[in-house]
């Protein structure tokens, strides 16, 4: 039997074209070469002499026999010879579990459709594959056949048939190419979403357009699969781990654009928040705050920033200016030297001790004058609004950096776990390092 294969998978048929063979002695087809000089073969039409009636039981064909009827040639011993070519069509059940890396058994049983054992017993040969011709898409591994017996409950006799298969791996470069890998690279892009900076406003639509892409790919497998739902493919496992690794990593890009944007307002960063994300985890992502030169233990506690607003204001006596009394504060930090026309309030300047208790005495003695409680009072309003918008500041560069350890901590984890995935899930096939090495090579 020689024979072309080919798979159409979506409706789960074996497409062979096959060369049957079939040999058998009619005893009344006998004659005597010397009775008739030259005459060493003859060829009967298949309709006018007796010929077995075997056809494909799991033919999938319209006229379920596709076989070219061809003359029979006999020779002068009776021994008949036919050899009836066809397109057979059989159903194949295809087991798309290791699918790119998988390998298919269809059967073709073949079986007379009237006699039974005992009026026609059937042999076997081999099958010839020295003819074939290679597929693009298929290697054919080999040809096994068996005669079968099977009794049945309504019958003595017995009933034969013979079953070939045929083995077939799938050469998996074409997919390789246009799937595996472009999947592989669309999941390695979800993790350039922790990297994005959170003020570019593109993170959730790169995690989006990476979640549309993969879902693309998922109907180009599901077009040239077959809707079974015994086994799930390789292919679709993969993807499916992906699809879930992209759409953890959108809400997971929510969170932290909740944290980088946060309202101050909205109230400060609870403390075991503070300690597992500012604490632990920057210590072992080896991350540094903003405006420090090295990592912080892990057990240090966060410190607030001395705040330029929350020193104390004092009223100190300067030198007479032209424009009549002036007063002059002093800021504790910052010395300046005040000059006839520098204005109403000059920088910070540094006090001693005992120039403090001078200053404070003076600013008790001066309370009475109602412009300087006015200025006083404006002095005291603005000294708690930079204090304010100190803690504002101080309470969004919390929730940025907490964003960004979230970011950080992700791009490890979503890495460790889209390598292991890709790892674990297509080297699960059996045959994935002979796939590799004969297509890839």
């Amino acid at each position: 039997m020689n024979r072309n294969t080919a798979d159409d998978e979506k409706n789960q048929v074996l497409t062979t074209n096959v060369w049957l063979q079939m040999y058998w002695t009619d005893y009344y087809l006998q004659w005597d070469v010397a009775d008739y000089p030259g005459v060493k073969n003859v060829r009967f039409p298949d309709g006018q002499i007796w010929k077995p009636d075997i056809l494909l039981y799991n033919s999938a064909d319209e006229r379920f026999d596709a076989s070219f009827h061809t003359n029979v040639l006999v020779n002068s011993s009776g021994n008949c010879e036919y050899l009836p070519p066809g397109i057979f069509k059989s159903t194949c059940y295809i087991d798309v579990r290791w699918f790119p890396f998988d390998i298919q058994k269809c059967k073709m049983k073949f079986g007379s459709w009237t006699y039974d054992g005992w009026s026609l017993d059937l042999k076997m040969q081999e099958a010839i594959t020295s003819s074939y011709t290679s597929n693009g898409e298929w290697d054919l591994v080999g040809v096994t056949g068996k005669r079968s017996e099977n009794f049945y409950e309504c019958c003595k006799e017995p009933y034969l048939d013979v079953t070939f298969t045929v083995i077939m791996r799938r050469r998996t470069l074409y997919y390789g190419l246009n799937l595996l890998i472009p999947c592989v690279l669309i999941s390695a892009l979800a993790l350039l979403v922790f990297l994005l900076p959170a003020d570019s406003g593109e993170k959730i639509s790169l995690g989006i357009t990476v979640l549309l892409s993969l879902t693309v790919f998922m109907l180009l497998v599901a077009e040239i699969m077959p809707a079974t739902s015994d086994s799930v493919p390789l292919i679709a496992q993969y993807f499916a781990s992906t699809m879930i690794i992209v759409g953890l990593s959108v809400v997971v890009t929510v969170i932290v654009l909740q944290y980088h944007h946060h309202d101050p307002d909205g109230g400060k960063m609870p403390n075991w928040t503070r300690n597992i994300l500012l604490n632990w985890c920057a210590w072992f992502l080896r991350m540094k705050r903003p405006g420090e030169h090295k990592v912080r233990s892990a057990c240090q506690h966060t410190k607030r920033r001395f705040s330029t607003s929350s020193v104390e204001l004092n009223t100190v006596s300067g030198p007479q200016s032209n424009n009549g009394n002036m007063l002059y504060l002093g800021f504790k930090g910052l010395e300046c030297t005040p000059t006839t026309d520098s204005g109403v309030m000059c920088g910070k300047m540094t006090c001693s001790t005992s120039e403090e208790d001078t200053l404070l005495h003076n600013m008790h003695h001066t309370e009475g004058d109602p412009d300087l409680a006015k200025i006083l009072d404006e002095i005291r309003y603005i000294a708690n609004r930079f204090r304010s918008q100190d803690e504002e500041e101080l309470i969004c560069n919390e929730w940025k950096f907490a964003a960004s350890v979230v970011d950080r901590l992700c791009l490890v984890a979503f890495s460790v776990f889209t390598i292991i995935c890709t790892i674990s899930i297509l080297m699960s096939a059996p045959n994935f390092v002979v796939a590799v090495s004969k297509d890839f090579a």
